[in-house]
């Protein structure tokens, strides 16, 4: 078996099931020999419909080790979804934990995919699994990012970017901290798989996993952290409002180190976890699925929480240039001066190998070695990263530029927000104008004056919302992101605060 692997431990709090080392090999040699008889052939893409379980992470290596290719699939997608991915990705087998849907099975079988059950595996099969020969330049995993009722764009990630990615992190982070690392990220992106699970739990630590995004663990989070001495957990902003919402904080002081990644970093959130968490090694990671996750974070000594602040980057390059060009990385008069505001591009030997059967939107993104992130951000005077917003969520209001990220967070940090998503609408005078859908803590109209007050009062003119909404809670994507799409799709069929009668 090609993988030289030392995994430490998996453990899933909620089913009570521990997985030594010795358990780890014995299934891993199991499925692997299975996949093989079943004719897996190097460069096979394999569907895995289920994930955060150690099941999961086992199917994911004995693919590796058979030659195959990972593509994890949102358990939550519908046939439709599921069959749109298959005809693009064109996949061998399909893999759940359980019975595969009527319409889903019958679609795969239709596109001759083979369903696999991994529930029903047998406990063992004599044969043992052969050797395969490690490729480093052959697909690991593909990871889709959109398109799954259009065009997809799955990122593509040979064994070689992996493991420069785990490789750079190991250089630049470390292990320490890691010994006991919680999983609460689903296994289906960059950031749960990659680096949340993949980078400890291959490196010898002991990994527990929960499934994703579910209000009734994330509200007995801090007695998951001290029943489980847990050392080590990442999640997005989004479940971190909601922990601190819900959860107690925990009383054992096990935690070492947080991080928080995939969506921007306010100081009010960043402080608060730091409050609850106990430890003031909060960091903020930058990680982009087609750079393997983690990129950059706020591993520098004697750091103050600022909004938007990044870091250095791990294991990689960070450039800030005026424009977003291809044409760009190769003139030297494109690159921005300290403080000053630009695109965000980035060099990693953990880059992707490119968009499966992409390569229009490969060649946009992808140049000399450099990566168009689609932040925009700039580099201060000490040489660290700050990032101002997307590039496409930026607002052009009469050609004022506002950064939605900018909003969110002046009005995160009025005392009664729980959640909040600026985005940019249509404006037939100005080309397009500034809306926000906001939870407040009591959505009272005394409440929301009060926030409307402490806007004005810290925002220019030209930020300032001028479109209201008032929400129970906000649409997320499946990677328990807010998406400003899709919050602006969802308020365009609502009514706003009319500002009239609170003005008054």
């Amino acid at each position: 078996m090609f993988l030289d692997l030392s995994p430490g431990r998996l453990i899933e709090p909620l089913t009570g099931k521990v997985w030594d080392r010795s358990d780890i090999h014995s299934r891993l040699s199991t499925r692997c020999a299975e996949y093989q008889r079943r004719g897996l052939a190097a460069g096979d893409r394999v569907f895995l419909h289920f994930g955060n379980s150690a099941e999961f992470l086992i199917e994911v290596l004995a693919i590796w080790s058979a030659g195959g290719c990972v593509v994890p699939i949102d358990p939550r997608f519908t046939p439709f979804e599921i069959r749109t991915l298959a005809e693009w990705a064109r996949p061998r087998f399909a893999v759940w934990s359980g019975m595969a849907d009527a319409e889903s099975a019958t679609a795969l079988s239709e596109l001759d995919i083979a369903l696999l059950d991994v529930s029903a595996a047998a406990p063992g099969i004599d044969a043992p699994a052969r050797s395969s020969e490690l490729h480093l330049d052959r697909d690991a995993i593909i990871l889709f990012t959109s398109g799954t009722t259009g065009q997809p764009k799955g990122v593509v990630h040979t064994h070689r970017s992996l493991r420069a990615r785990w490789i750079g992190l190991r250089q630049s982070i470390g292990l320490d901290g890691f010994d006991r690392t919680l999983c609460l990220l689903p296994t289906h992106f960059g950031h749960g798989l990659i680096c949340n699970c993949l980078y400890p739990w291959l490196s010898g630590r002991d990994l527990f996993i929960l499934p994703p995004f579910k209000a009734e663990l994330l509200a007995d989070l801090g007695g998951i952290i001290d029943e489980h001495r847990i050392t080590f957990l990442s999640s997005v902003p989004s479940v971190w409002r909601l922990a601190l919402r819900l959860a107690r904080p925990p009383r054992n002081r096990t935690l070492e180190q947080v991080f928080i990644g995939s969506a921007p970093l306010t100081a009010a959130l960043w402080n608060g976890v730091r409050e609850w968490s106990g430890t003031p090694r909060v960091r903020n990671a930058y990680g982009i699925t087609e750079t393997g996750s983690w990129l950059a974070g706020t591993t520098v000594p004697d750091f103050t929480p600022e909004d938007g602040l990044v870091g250095v980057p791990w294991g990689g390059i960070v450039r800030v240039l005026r424009n977003g060009d291809p044409e760009a990385v190769l003139d030297p008069g494109a690159e921005c001066a300290p403080g000053e505001t630009g695109h965000v591009w980035v060099q990693t030997p953990a880059l992707m190998r490119g968009y499966l059967d992409r390569d229009d939107l490969t060649a946009r993104v992808v140049s000399a070695g450099w990566f168009l992130t689609g932040d925009i951000g700039l580099i201060d005077p000490r040489g660290l990263l700050y990032l101002r917003g997307r590039e496409r969520d930026e607002i052009n209001k009469g050609g004022m530029k506002v950064h939605p990220a900018d909003v969110d967070a002046v009005v995160e940090r009025f005392s009664g927000t729980l959640e909040v998503c600026c985005f940019g609408y249509a404006d037939s005078l100005l080309g397009e104008e500034v809306g926000i859908a906001v939870v407040l803590s009591e959505a009272s109209d005394r409440q929301f004056e009060e926030l409307l007050a402490w806007t004005r009062r810290h925002l220019a003119q030209h930020q300032v919302p001028r479109r209201w909404y008032l929400l129970p809670d906000l649409p997320r994507t499946s990677r328990g992101k807010v998406n400003r799409a899709s919050v602006a799709e969802r308020c365009s069929a609502l009514t706003p605060v009319d500002l009239r009668r609170h003005d008054a």
